[in-house]
């Protein structure tokens, strides 16, 4: 049987998953943005979720434009965006050709997938490595498949853009923000054709609007007064769960 969740149970994921975006832009961890859609699926229909997750995600890259303004470098912009655009393209089509519970449960598999990679990421940093263009078109297109189906854009970004010998801090974060920022805006229609975005369901939790802003207020504050590694592991721990959630638990209703 579906699970009932009470309104204000609801109420306080939508807020909570306001202020986690903000956290993200403010600098916190660009990870948290994976646990969004997952995080909203537990607590409403998994189309719904991802209807929602995406114009918060949007305003979010808003705020991180301009912390980051012209920080990034266009160069890899170039290199990765057309083939995750195609991404964007397979994704919706996958999106649109599968019925709800299986793509709740797409969204948990990527998630615990993506559990999978952080517990993993030091030791793939650490490779032998020699760039080539087209590995990163490679990531690029996993990227964006990645980011359509459950947000989960982040790690073969990541992977592919810190294995590179010239990319600093600062042109990492400067070219994830853009990247994310275009990624985001091409997916909106795309959701769309798919039947999944609803414009309803962001008029619907308008108030929650304002606690992404907040949340990048106490992200800057928080960036260099919290011990990172265990922030980490908790955010893991709660991605397991979603994952696990989304995986084997009736959706609710």
């Amino acid at each position: 049987m579906p699970l009932e969740i009470a309104p204000f149970v609801v109420f306080t994921v939508v807020a909570a998953s306001c202020l986690i975006i903000g956290l993200s832009k403010g600098g916190l961890s660009p990870a948290l943005a994976v646990i969004i859609a997952p995080l909203l699926a537990l607590v409403m229909p998994v189309r719904q979720s991802l209807s929602l997750a995406l114009p918060l995600l949007l305003l979010g890259d808003a705020f991180a434009l301009y912390t980051y303004w012209k920080t990034w470098d266009t160069r890899y912009i170039r290199l990765l965006l057309p083939a995750a655009i195609v991404g964007i393209v397979v994704g919706a089509l996958v999106l649109a050709s599968l019925p709800d519970d299986a793509i709740r449960r797409l969204v948990g598999a990527f998630v615990m997938l993506f559990v999978v990679y952080k517990l993993l990421e030091q030791r793939l940093t650490r490779l032998r490595y020699h760039p080539r263009n087209w590995h990163g078109i490679i990531a690029g297109w996993i990227a964006g498949t990645g980011s359509m189906v459950a947000n989960v854009g982040g790690p073969p970004y990541t992977i592919y853009m810190l294995l590179q010998n010239d990319v600093t801090p600062r042109s990492f974060t400067g070219t994830a923000t853009l990247f994310f920022a275009i990624v985001n805006a091409v997916k909106l229609p795309f959701l769309g054709m798919a039947n999944i975005f609803n414009a309803n369901d962001v008029l619907t939790y308008l108030w929650a609007l304002p606690f992404i802003p907040l949340g990048v207020i106490i992200g800057r504050w928080m960036v260099t007064r919290i011990d990172r590694k265990t922030f980490d592991y908790v955010m893991l721990i709660a991605l397991v769960i979603c994952a696990v959630v989304l995986l084997f638990v009736p959706p609710t209703t």
